[in-house]
């Protein structure tokens, strides 16, 4: 499967099989993290896994909405990072969730994109300081985001391309 192939194919899954996810394709996911571009090569990020069926009932509530479907899930990825070691801490988070979601579709494990900075958490804490103290996560690190993994429930169809969304495409200028 190419990269568009895995593009096609990625969805927001929020309901899961229970069947766990074989440890080769979460291996896989992990990779697909850790091979993802920084900023000058930073890699400010950090990932956890959590599997453990309790703490996926607690993470479930880092968000006022949003993030439920992790009571469901077989596994979920953390990703935090460290903003004094770069200033694009943000967009390296973002790369290494993107490239785990798309190596989730190509592996055809579901997955879900649960954003972490600037949210809130069920108890009226930030989605941070719910997750941080969770998963005793030092300071200075900072929550990016959560993605949500487990076998899908039914296949998902390859979403077909939008030709609407080549107006977006502009030559030479806006």
């Amino acid at each position: 499967m190419d990269v568009l192939d895995a593009m096609a194919r990625r969805r927001s899954l929020r309901r899961y099989s229970g069947e766990p996810i074989p440890q080769a394709l979460l291996d896989r996911i992990l990779e697909a993290g850790l091979r993802s571009a920084s900023g000058r090569s930073r890699r400010p990020w950090e990932l956890i896994v959590v599997h453990d069926r309790a703490m996926l009932d607690d993470l479930a509530e880092c968000r006022e909405q949003g993030a439920a479907m992790l009571a469901g899930a077989d596994a979920a990825i953390v990703v935090v990072a460290d903003p004094t070691l770069a200033d694009t801490w943000v967009e390296d988070c973002s790369i290494v969730m993107a490239n785990m979601q798309l190596e989730a579709a190509a592996s055809g494990v579901g997955s879900c994109w649960i954003q972490g900075r600037l949210r809130q958490a069920a108890d009226g804490r930030s989605t941070h300081e719910f997750v941080a103290n969770l998963l005793k996560v030092p300071a200075p690190y900072q929550l990016e985001a959560i993605l949500s993994l487990g076998m899908p429930e039914a296949e998902a169809p390859r979403r077909p391309f939008d030709e609407a969304l080549l107006g977006k495409v502009h030559e030479e200028r806006f």
